[in-house]
């Protein structure tokens, strides 16, 4: 599979308008749980460790999460608010789930809430890995995100189809890997990917199906200014971008610029692909974007350590 490197990719489709209430801050110090299996914790599961959050919290809890697959679906609702999971690698806290067929409750992981980061974590939907069928391929998410302002730092999402739904609200991805074969990061969030692994990885899934996509945006009006944009990304797959059952392609939005490496050509791209100018790729790829009021800022740990 080919790979590109992208030094900022901006990607906007066009497709519902949304409104986003403003999400309150969350205060400082954060109080700190424990989950471990093997009891060593307050808790042994995450599910339980999250419930015992009270509704409409207001400042910041870290949970924090021992080495160990757990085997379990997790969901905070929208009332758990300022919470902070922290697992020991991502390559050693797992949360792993085979719930498909349905996008509203197949997802491992769930976060409606505002305020939400995790770290250090891998969210996994292990229902068809392999698919030995053609077209043996259901939605089985790994995650779902539909509050506002969450972050993820250091985690993977791994999946076939459907693997994020990065829906409502503002949402930064750093560092993470995402792996899946069909429109497996979709939804209608503002959302900004930086240094983050996108793995196409059909011919991983068993598939001999020909083709898959990558994302899949639900943006439905011009006036909304959701969207992803991939910054300092590493891609496989080469192919591009195409339009998805729309007959008028102008009201599609796909910018891609600065890119480099083996899939970066982009003599084959669809003819509407959009250039940006200076102003224009600031305007997408500054943190602004979706930091306007400065929350990344005020997390509960350092990302820079």
């Amino acid at each position: 599979m080919q790979s590109t490197h992208l030094f900022s990719f901006i990607f906007v489709l066009s497709i519902l308008g949304s409104s986003v209430c403003k999400a309150q801050d969350c205060s400082l110090p954060p109080k700190t749980i424990k989950v471990d299996q093997s009891g060593q914790g307050d808790f042994k599961t995450i599910l339980s460790a999250i419930d015992s959050v009270p509704d409409k919290n207001s400042q910041w809890v870290h949970i924090q999460i021992s080495a160990g697959i757990y085997k379990e679906t997790v969901q905070i609702s929208r009332d758990k608010t300022c919470i902070f999971l922290e697992g020991a690698g991502l390559n050693n806290t797992s949360i792993e789930w085979d719930n498909h067929e349905n996008t509203d409750e197949s997802a491992t992981f769930t976060s409606s809430a505002d305020n939400f980061v995790a770290k250090d974590i891998t969210f996994k939907n292990t229902f068809s890995r392999p698919v030995l069928n053609s077209y043996n391929i259901t939605p089985a998410l790994a995650a779902a995100v539909r509050g506002d302002k969450a972050a993820f730092y250091q985690c993977a999402f791994l999946g076939v189809q459907d693997t994020l739904l990065d829906d409502d609200g503002h949402h930064y991805f750093h560092k993470c890997h995402i792996q899946g074969a069909f429109d497996f990061i979709y939804g209608r969030g503002q959302s900004i990917y930086e240094k983050t692994v996108i793995e196409y990885s059909l011919g991983k899934s068993g598939s001999t199906r020909d083709g898959g996509s990558i994302t899949a945006h639900a943006r439905e009006s011009p006036d909304d200014t959701s969207g992803y944009v991939f910054k300092n990304c590493t891609v496989t797959g080469k192919e591009g971008w195409n339009a998805w059952n729309v007959d008028d392609v102008g009201n599609l939005f796909y910018a891609e610029e600065g890119c480099r490496g083996a899939g970066a050509d982009k003599s084959k791209r669809v003819p509407w692909l959009k250039h940006l100018n200076a102003d224009e790729l600031k305007e997408f790829s500054n943190i602004s974007y979706i930091d306007k009021e400065g929350w990344l800022a005020k997390l509960p740990f350092d990302p820079t350590i």
